[in-house]
């Protein structure tokens, strides 16, 4: 049987109230199959924030269907949505967001706290992680001790953690040098080469460039 996409936009839309009322997003349609590395693209303004928040469930569509993994998301209660995006999405944003006077390990086991994962578990989870991003030798460190690249990984590591079917990604590279920015962009095309599906919003056409294909969203249109 084959799989459903992992990301199915239908007519999707969003609006904010005014005066006067702004159409955010426009009637987007949009298909994103298990294995696939998508990105986004278009200019400050585009509507590239409102894109992420729907396709990572932190906001609600207007009208249309999104799907994640064949999940039909308008039919379920905020408790139910809260779940899935926990089980389904891996968020890496361009402000890492770790904790910095927590370990390594502790902020990788922070993303594991609200599942059913028992405590001796997520510490045996959160290793394996650190271990596939390459970091195990920094795993006691604290976050606030690490480089740019360093931490943009643990931050990989906590998204991967939960085992989800798809890393959405907001500007990963945006706080890197371009060393960093190279070998955190080398990470996510072998974690897309292994198998895992990954959608990355970006303005940087260089970043974009590492995706199999892209889109653009202007002006609230995705074409």
């Amino acid at each position: 049987m084959t799989a459903p996409p992992v990301v199915e936009f239908a007519r999707v839309t969003r609006s904010y109230p005014g005066p006067p009322p702004v159409r955010a997003l426009h009637e987007a349609d949009l298909m994103v199959n298990p294995g696939e590395y998508v990105s986004v693209t278009g200019p400050s303004g585009s509507g590239k924030s409102t894109f992420l928040n729907l396709v990572g469930l932190l906001d609600r569509p207007d009208g249309g269907v999104y799907r994640l993994d064949g999940i039909d998301t308008a039919a379920l209660a905020d408790a139910d949505r809260t779940a899935l995006r926990g089980r389904r999405i891996g968020f890496v944003f361009q402000s890492f967001h770790l904790l910095r006077h927590r370990s390594v390990l502790e902020n990788v086991k922070l993303a594991l706290i609200y599942t059913s994962v028992n405590r001796r578990a997520r510490t045996a989870l959160a290793l394996e992680t650190l271990d596939r991003v390459g970091l195990t030798h920094r795993v006691y460190a604290r976050a606030g001790h690490l480089s740019g690249g360093e931490a943009q990984r643990v931050a990989i590591a906590r998204a991967l953690v939960n085992r989800p079917s798809l890393l959405l990604c907001d500007e990963p590279t945006g706080n890197l040098d371009s060393a960093n920015a190279a070998a955190v962009l080398a990470l996510i095309g072998e974690l897309n080469a292994s198998g895992l599906t990954v959608l990355m919003v970006t303005h940087d056409q260089q970043v974009a460039g590492r995706a199999h294909r892209s889109v653009l969203i202007k002006d609230g249109f995705l074409r």
